[in-house]
């Protein structure tokens, strides 16, 4: 999947502003927060609307203008768009019957099961709960075995046992090469889902890539690193002649704050930084290398 210099805007808003990227098979997290574009995107890379500016190419061709391609992408979209009347076993075969499968209602209760639901419910989908809904609409998008599967916060709505049913499955769909792209605005999501990231903040490609890479390229403000020892304020004096630290704070007798220029430097040298002081060391623990710092510092940069 190539996505070169895409935009999109209705009348005077701007939605998405000039965003470029690729996507490999696997899982890509698209992390962002409400209203930054994420779903837009999304429908564009699916063929859904058409992009104001800019080209995308999915498996080598152009889903707005080939329907043959089209019919390789699922897609979850975060709106209910169900037929709520239906029980999810026709709703998911008609799905699949779209899509041209010899066998729908076969596909379709095998991926109903997949998600965790019951093929047999005789209830209509206006009857689920939030997170039913979320795993029917996960159904239909994979009944009919996609190359690419596009999903707009997917996890919305399910409870913890569910949430990590829905994260394994999607893992196991990019270790099996399906191209997964995966939104979702809730950090700790995006951090379980996988480490390629793609970051979009008011439309704007805000950075992409592995997110302990993106935060490396952070130069402007120091690492921080939680350092708990026998005697902190010691190692904190002493840590201050440390090439590298740029500053020290101390919270507790066993804890301390340290600010860094350079974290590989820091780490291979604070042990003996510490033994020389006669200071055990008990833990030592970054707190700025997870997705909410990233995503908080690159949206407000």
């Amino acid at each position: 999947m190539v996505v070169t210099n895409l935009s999109k805007w209705f009348g005077d808003v701007v939605a998405v502003s000039d965003i470029s990227f690729t996507v490999w098979p696997g899982v890509t997290a698209l992390l962002g927060p409400n209203g930054a574009g994420k779903s837009t995107a999304l429908r564009m890379i699916a063929g859904l609307t058409p992009p104001s500016q800019g080209t995308v190419s999915v498996l080598g061709a152009n889903p707005r203008r080939d329907t043959a391609v089209r019919g390789r992408i699922g897609l979850v979209s975060q709106e209910e768009h169900l037929f709520q009347e239906q029980r999810a076993l026709d709703f998911v075969t008609l799905a699949g019957q779209l899509n041209h499968l010899s066998d729908a209602e076969g596909a379709a209760r095998k991926v109903l099961a997949t998600v965790e639901l019951d093929p047999d419910d005789k209830r209509p989908i206006a009857s689920y709960s939030k997170g039913m809904r979320q795993r029917v609409k996960l159904a239909q998008a994979l009944v009919h075995e996609p190359d690419v599967l596009l999903a707009d916060e997917p996890l919305t709505g399910l409870d913890p046992r569910q949430r990590l049913h829905m994260i394994k499955l999607i893992q196991d769909l990019g270790a099996n090469g399906v191209c997964v792209v995966v939104s979702s605005h809730v950090l700790d999501e995006v951090e379980r889902l996988g480490s390629r990231v793609l970051v979009i903040a008011q439309g704007r490609m805000a950075a992409q890539g592995d997110f302990h890479g993106i935060r490396a390229l952070m130069d402007d403000r120091p690492h921080r690193i939680r350092v708990r020892a026998s005697d902190a304020r010691e190692l904190g004096a002493q840590l201050l002649a440390h090439a590298g630290v740029r500053g020290v704070s101390v919270s507790a007798t066993d804890e301390l704050e340290v600010n860094t220029d350079d974290v590989e430097l820091f780490r291979t040298r604070i042990a003996s930084v510490a033994k020389a002081a006669n200071v055990r060391l008990l833990e030592v623990q970054p707190l700025d290398d997870d997705l909410e710092s990233v995503f908080r510092y690159l949206v407000g940069r």
